[in-house]
């Protein structure tokens, strides 16, 4: 089957007419969303099942798709489906009824740009349709220059690859994302790339360290104060909310929000308004939160320190960065580019890596990532004043070779080791000992051991024993 790619329909030489294609069996509903787009200068086509909108869809184009989840000839889903493999290009929603988040859920996962529960908020209805309206022209040639000044991950690894396709779908959605990661691994980076990519791109993107905020200001500076609300409070405030209204809030580190911060943004996400401490209203916001934390959400869920109900709005998908070790082939290529910034600022002939130096790289297991690779190179630029850099002036210790190697110095009993690493040895001994007695189950292990799970599993991460088959 062919498939479609949605663009404007023109109108006459100077104007764009959007056309919208509404699919619901209900009279009233339908009538309601006509008139609304109508007012808005829209173009409105509607059908009363799949069968007839998948025919419409094939007979014009349209620029963006209202369906209902509940249709007379099957689910709403399947005409997502059909439009995200068909029609390119093409924004669908999905309008389900209050109280059936899952069915939400499923929709976004599927590829659906966004969501309204009924009874359908007309100020909610408008500001989709504008953000969707809004979405970057698809067309390469296109989208090759929206990209210019544009944040890039490079990279040509399977991984890094995988990494840009998954965030170019993510931008064409309003779906929460969760991206997990190391310390290091690029998450606030990918978070921008999917903002800047997205229908928000012209909006403010704002970031928040949720490990920085004191708990007794988290509430006035996700959701404002008004002047008066509190000692010390002498003018109004306009928290992180009001600040990324329109575009994107990028909650980094959500693990450490406490309790009952979680609860007040649950309710936030559900109903899309807030209310400023000190006020009796409450306003509209219309924000696409992003999140991360290098720590295990879904075991904050089991320990009980994170609200389950709010890691499934938050997970709704997932976003997972990948570790620098598992992108070895990429470290030159990052490399070059972190000392060519690096050199450009410091106003001075761009250095080059010896092959000694960089193989010492490759090989390097950058616990830190990205970041600890950007920290050694700065640091070697500062000591180092010749254009041309060796593998000493990299300074990476015995410690760093000896983990990332796994070289048979370890191994040697009676080995003479600096102290770091014998000790790196004793425990090891120690986490694989505990994990035969309790045949590889790692919480009987850690208990054996007098240490959380968490605990364990950080040292085991550490140590390099996860990527190791325990038979």
């Amino acid at each position: 089957m062919t498939k479609i790619y949605a663009h404007a329909k023109p109108l006459s030489d100077n104007a764009l007419i959007p056309t919208v294609l509404i699919v619901d069996d209900e009279p009233d509903i339908l009538e309601l969303l006509e008139l609304t787009l109508a007012r808005m200068g829209m173009e409105v086509e509607s059908a009363m099942c799949i069968n007839d909108a998948k025919k419409k869809l094939h007979s014009r184009q349209f620029q963006l798709c209202l369906t209902d989840m509940r249709l007379p000839d099957g689910e709403g889903l399947e005409l997502v489906r059909h439009i995200i493999n068909q029609c390119i290009g093409l924004p669908v929603a999905v309008i389900t009824a209050f109280g059936t988040p899952e069915n939400a859920v499923a929709a976004l996962k599927s590829g659906a740009f966004d969501y309204l529960t009924k009874p359908v908020s007309l100020d909610q209805l408008r500001s989709l349709v504008k953000s969707a309206l809004n979405l970057p022209p698809i067309h390469a040639e296109i989208a090759s220059s929206l990209k210019q000044n544009q944040r890039v991950l490079l990279g040509e690894s399977a991984p890094m690859q995988e990494l840009r396709v998954m965030i170019e779908k993510l931008s064409r959605s309003q779906a929460s994302v969760y991206i997990s990661g190391e310390s290091g691994s690029g998450k606030e980076l990918a978070a921008r790339m999917i903002h800047e990519r997205s229908a928000r791109h012209g909006q403010a993107f704002v970031p928040v360290n949720c490990g920085a905020i004191p708990e007794n200001l988290m509430e006035s500076e996700f959701f404002g104060h008004k002047k008066g609300a509190f000692t010390g409070a002498i003018n109004d405030h306009q928290g992180f909310f009001q600040a990324a209204n329109g575009g994107t809030l990028f909650l980094d580190e959500v693990a450490d929000l406490p309790l009952t911060l979680q609860v007040k943004l649950l309710r936030v996400i559900q109903e899309k308004k807030i209310r400023k401490i000190g006020s009796t209203n409450e306003e509209n916001i219309d924000v696409r939160i992003i999140s991360a934390t290098h720590k295990n959400l879904s075991e904050c869920v089991e320990n009980g320190k994170f609200r389950q109900d709010l890691y499934y709005r938050l997970n709704v998908i997932t976003l997972e960065m990948p570790a620098l070790r598992k992108m070895r082939e990429d470290i030159p290529l990052i490399t070059k580019n972190i000392l060519a910034r690096l050199c450009q600022a410091a106003k001075r002939t761009t250095c080059m890596l010896s092959k000694d130096a960089l193989a010492a790289l490759t090989s390097y297991n950058f616990p830190g990532n990205v970041r600890e690779l950007e920290n050694i190179l700065e640091r070697t630029l500062a000591l180092c004043p010749d254009a041309s850099i060796g593998r000493d002036e990299l300074q990476l210790t015995s410690t760093d070779t000896a983990r990332e190697s796994n070289t048979s110095t370890l191994a040697t009993p009676g080995g003479k080791l600096p102290l770091q690493d014998y000790l790196d040895r004793l425990e090891q001994d120690s986490i694989v000992n505990a994990l035969e007695k309790t045949r590889y189950n790692r919480t009987a292990a850690a208990k054996l051991l007098g240490i959380t799970v968490r605990s364990m599993r950080y040292r085991m991460e550490r140590l390099g024993l996860n990527t190791k088959r325990q038979d």
